[in-house]
């Protein structure tokens, strides 16, 4: 799982803003402006349908300050994401 849900930057992070992007979901800003430090994002290849998609996930970070449940109260409604 993404590091990101738990980080007091996800909401204004660019690396992150990039995940939502890959995943195909809605972004917490528009226009995100941290630039996280050293992210290492771990892309996987797998099954969907007949074919191949890719997961992205954020497992490292310079910048990462801890922030449990942070995601979470900013989208109290949504699922978390996978």
């Amino acid at each position: 799982m993404c590091i990101c849900v738990d980080c007091h930057w996800i909401d204004r992070c660019r690396a992150y803003h990039a995940v939502e992007a890959r995943h195909g979901q809605p972004h917490l800003t528009p226009a995100p402006s941290f630039e996280p430090r050293e992210p290492r994002i771990h892309v996987s290849l797998v099954p969907v349908g007949d074919g191949w998609g890719s997961e992205w996930d954020v497992r490292a970070c310079g910048s990462f300050r801890a922030d449990p449940g942070r995601w979470r109260r900013l989208c109290p409604t949504a699922p978390l994401p996978r």
